[in-house]
């Protein structure tokens, strides 16, 4: 293939992908090869853009870490993110809908009881929180694994800070034989998402914000069902409208009911304001 120019070249690269025994691989490659050269033609690329482009890429790379994952944010930003997951998880109405899965998320999440205070001493508003975990029919799901993780009142995952020994802000739970569920933390304020890098600088030259609205993550994992990876936001709260990330769903949106010093959800004495959610979850049979 020699000689090739802005007409042929395209042709040329499938014909050469065309060898793979990859039915999936080469359908993807294939549409991405079209898609790309299409965008190159209809917005007449020049050199010294795709070289700013190539540049981009390469600085979201190098800020990557084991604890930071710029291309989630990317990803998350550009709102590929939020079409993936909801071509992926189209469910029957009533199902919790799903939304982003986020940069911050552990594997090694510490394991705690039904009940217990999963900030790990993190100082804040105390917050109760309960529900239950059942199918679209109204039948509790037992036993279901449940992830939780959430950003402290000042806006930080434990992963952004330095130097912590352990986690904090977020647990692995196993709802009980009637599907409840039921723990304590504190309340999350919204945040930023990591602007300091090649993305916030995107954002910024879009004039974009790059904040998130309150929310909690919840992973909930059932034998028979479909994982769900969702998050339960504040109603009322800052951002919900212009999410940077563009997770929120209207029924993600959950009342945090305020109240006054006296006996906890769990009948001790709390000599502070705290608050409660109750936030049930329906999941989709696999």
């Amino acid at each position: 293939m020699r000689n090739l120019d802005e007409q042929t070249i395209t042709q040329a690269v499938l014909a050469r992908n065309a060898g793979t025994e990859d039915r999936r691989l080469h359908e993807i490659m294939t549409s991405l090869v079209q898609h790309l050269h299409a965008f190159a033609r209809e917005t007449q690329l020049t050199e010294q853009e795709w070289e700013k482009g190539i540049e981009f890429l390469t600085a979201v790379g190098q800020i990557c870490t084991p604890t930071r994952q710029e291309f989630i944010l990317l990803s998350d930003t550009l709102g590929l993110s939020t079409l993936v997951t909801a071509q992926n998880h189209k469910k029957p109405a009533g199902c919790t809908e799903a939304t982003v899965f986020g940069p911050f998320h552990v594997a090694d999440a510490p394991q705690f009881d039904l009940g217990a205070n999963i900030s790990s001493g993190l100082p804040g508003t105390p917050w109760f929180v309960k529900g239950k975990v059942q199918s679209a029919d109204g039948a509790p799901i037992p036993h279901a694994k449940i992830e939780v993780w959430q950003a402290d009142d000042a806006g930080f995952y434990d992963v952004q800070k330095p130097g912590l020994e352990a986690h904090h802000g977020r647990a692995i739970l196993q709802a009980n034989a009637e599907g409840h569920y039921q723990f304590r933390t504190i309340v999350p304020d919204c945040y930023p998402i990591p602007h300091d890098g090649p993305v916030g600088k995107m954002l910024e030259t879009l004039n974009r914000h790059p904040w998130r609205p309150a929310h909690l993550h919840f992973m909930i994992t059932a034998p028979g069902f479909q994982r769900l990876v969702t998050h339960v936001f504040r109603e009322g709260g800052d951002y919900l409208d212009s999410d940077a990330v563009f997770g929120v769903r209207s029924s993600l949106i959950a009342e945090w009911v305020s109240h006054e010093s006296g006996l906890d959800p769990y009948g001790n004495q709390i000599d502070s304001q705290y608050y409660t959610l109750e936030f049930d979850f329906i999941l989709h049979h696999a």
